[in-house]
């Protein structure tokens, strides 16, 4: 570890030094009373660590998400006590839902005064503990180096999470000598990682041999483990199909021919029918979320299955497994291809042995594609999407290009018809389903990789919930793009509120009613923050808007008018089977 400034120093300055030391070269931190001494420490480092001002606790939450997402690394995020620890909780709550490493470090009241409702004073941690992979109140400023390295370690390895750190202002002002940067740790109850023993992995591969029917069920560890090469080895050495949840996307090329896009309840119908009808299921790193599974007592209850996680807790809880394996899957995948190596005759497991399986899905798959009913006098929301990924395809850009999302009708479209060959390059709030999420998460993905571009792809109901963050991306530099897809309505909502309500209008319109312009004016909005907007209602603009959307220097919002009848098929009903799909 590099060597730190000698002699007594304050917490502060300890603090942020610590964090340098973990790697951290981006923060995103909002200053108040109680974290204005890490403030201070931030301006004397600024030349090793870029801290980065959101406009709102939240937004710095999710953009630290973004960081994280895009990188692989832990994402760190400052706040001040009482209400701007709680304007993490939303963001906590994501990152432990979605599998998200990040370090929340939150000012504190002074010790001699917690517990006496100070001002601005709120039990974080309390507040916190059941949202978080783990919490720390520091009570002593020499614990300072020994928290934060642990902080680290827990937030990165096994299955990745949020872990608030909780510093009093005394904390963060003692002076001390620190005796010891890299102090050792003692975890005895962590114990992250594990190997899958080889009669474990035989027994998979048994049950693989007597399949005739396999499907790979593969989820957001895959892309955490840093498993995406050795799934796709995987996978076309034995020819078995692979489906995808929201956060699997990119963990598996779209373009091969062995994937069958996204499963559940907006899956493909391909997919479905695959899950349906296999004899075995390969989950691998995932959690059998209600959005995959519908009704889970009919959900691949035709076949075995074999469960794969760096989680424990996660093997049997939402349903039972018969080969339930707590694993590293990338390990565990590695190990099964070694496995195949040393087994006679393993040359015959190669390319043909499921024929008849792949021509039934071949034929589900021509049979039930994905697509919509296009129109000439608008721009549909999902022709928007299709567009923007066929331009960016055709510039050779994919690799270059990270896409985020809000929550809702939009984010189910773009996991449809955006296509991603290779992970990192998806960002979505998918267990918590968090609105907002989508602008300051790009800010988080552009402040990581400066020479991509990051999309936002957004609906106007999540986009108004952070939309204060478009400040944050004019003064510090970030040129994120946000394609804005805006028909006025909270559309998940609208959609169930047709498909289950009668069509009742539950408050779930957004516009001003008596104004023909759409409302708000999100152009005039834009250049209010100084970002570049352009507003496009005809199908024959958008092509043009797209790619002046992608070419603009800097921050740029297209706001893109689109009617508000679609609905997201095919749908599976909540707590409902494949029989049950919507398709029309």
């Amino acid at each position: 570890m590099a060597e730190s400034s000698p002699g007594p120093q304050n917490g502060a300055d300890i603090l942020v030094q610590c964090l340098i030391h973990q790697g951290v070269d981006t923060i995103f931190a909002y200053p108040g009373g109680a974290s204005m001494p890490i403030h201070q420490s931030l301006t004397k480092f600024s030349d090793k660590l870029r801290t980065i001002l959101p406009r709102h606790e939240q937004g710095g939450g999710f953009a630290a998400e973004g960081y994280a997402r895009a990188t692989g690394k832990v994402g760190v995020c400052v706040a001040t006590s009482g209400p701007g620890a709680t304007n993490f909780v939303t963001c906590l709550a994501d990152a432990k839902m979605d599998s998200t490493p990040l370090v929340a470090i939150t000012g504190q009241v002074g010790t001699p005064v917690i517990g006496t409702d100070a001002f601005q004073e709120t039990p974080i941690v309390e507040v916190c503990r059941a949202i978080t992979k783990h919490h720390y109140l520091v009570q002593h400023t020499e614990d300072l180096p020994r928290v934060i390295k642990e902080a680290f370690h827990i937030a990165n390895t096994g299955r990745p999470g949020p872990v608030i750190v909780d510093v009093p202002k005394d904390i963060q002002l003692n002076r001390i000598a620190v005796a010891n940067w890299d102090p050792p740790m003692n975890l005895p109850g962590y114990r992250p990682f594990r190997k899958a023993s080889r009669t474990e992995l035989l027994g998979v591969l048994e049950e693989i041999r007597k399949a005739k029917r396999p499907i790979i069920y593969g989820g957001g560890g895959i892309i955490a483990a840093g498993a995406a090469p050795q799934l796709r080895a995987f996978a076309e050495r034995l020819g078995i199909p692979v489906a995808l949840t929201l956060h699997g996307l990119g963990g598996f090329p779209s373009d091969h021919f062995l994937c069958l896009q996204m499963l559940g309840m907006h899956g493909t119908v391909y997919a479905n029918y695959a899950v349906n009808d296999a004899d075995l299921l390969l989950a691998l790193g995932v959690r059998f979320d209600d959005r995959v599974t519908g009704k889970v007592s009919e959900f691949a209850k035709h076949g075995r299955i074999v469960h794969i996680d760096i989680d424990p807790s996660e093997l049997n809880k939402n349903k039972v497994a018969h080969h339930p394996i707590h694993a590293d899957i990338r390990v565990a995948l590695e190990d099964m291809m070694q496995l195949l190596d040393e087994q006679e005759g393993a040359e015959k497991s190669r390319g043909n042995r499921y024929t008849d399986w792949i021509k039934r899905i071949e034929e589900w798959r021509e049979a039930e594609p994905l697509q919509f009913a296009d129109r000439d006098d608008a721009i549909l929301p999902q022709y928007a999407i299709e567009r923007l990924w066929q331009i960016v395809r055709d510039r050779n850009k994919l690799e270059e290009t990270i896409i985020t999302t809000g929550v809702g009708q939009h984010q189910m479209w773009s996991a449809q018809y955006y296509h991603f060959n290779s992970p990192r390059n998806w960002i979505t709030s998918g267990g918590l389903g968090s609105m907002g999420f989508g602008l300051p998460s790009a800010l988080g993905a552009q402040a990581a990789f400066p020479n991509k571009t990051v999309v936002d792809i957004d609906g106007d109901g999540s986009f108004l919930m952070n939309v204060q963050e478009l400040a944050a991306a004019y003064c510090e530099k970030l040129p994120v793009k946000v394609l804005l897809l805006n028909n006025q309505h909270l559309g998940m909502v609208v959609q169930w509120e047709d498909r289950f309500h009668g069509g009742n209008r539950a408050h779930t319109y957004l516009g001003a009613g008596q104004d023909e312009a759409p409302y708000p004016d999100f152009v005039k909005m834009a250049k209010g923050f100084r970002v570049g907007a352009r507003h496009v209602s005809r199908k024959e603009d958008l092509d043009g808007a797209l790619a002046e959307m992608l070419d603009s220097k800097g921050p740029y919002l297209l706001d893109v008018l689109v009617p508000y009848q679609e609905h997201v098929l095919p749908m599976i009903p909540g707590g409902m089977t494949v029989r049950d799909i919507i398709k029309a």
